[in-house]
């Protein structure tokens, strides 16, 4: 079993804005005194709208291509 990817938060870059947290679809962060944590991780689908909404770059969802063989 794979284990689960989640984005990564820079909580140094953090702002505390909140638009990562009110921008999720799947209502999987809360927004702490600190920044952003996932309440519920198992519900992030890595939908990368955190990324995308985040305006200092706090938060990062990088993508990793694997490339399989068919034998």
């Amino acid at each position: 079993m794979e284990k689960q990817s989640l984005p990564i938060i820079n909580k140094n870059l953090c702002t505390l804005c909140g638009a990562c947290v009110t921008g999720c679809p799947e209502n999987a962060l809360v927004l702490k005194s600190l920044g952003p944590e996932f309440k519920n991780p198992a519900s992030c689908t890595y939908c990368t709208a955190c990324e995308d909404l985040c305006p200092t770059g706090a938060i990062r969802a990088p993508l990793t291509v694997h490339w399989s063989t068919v034998n």
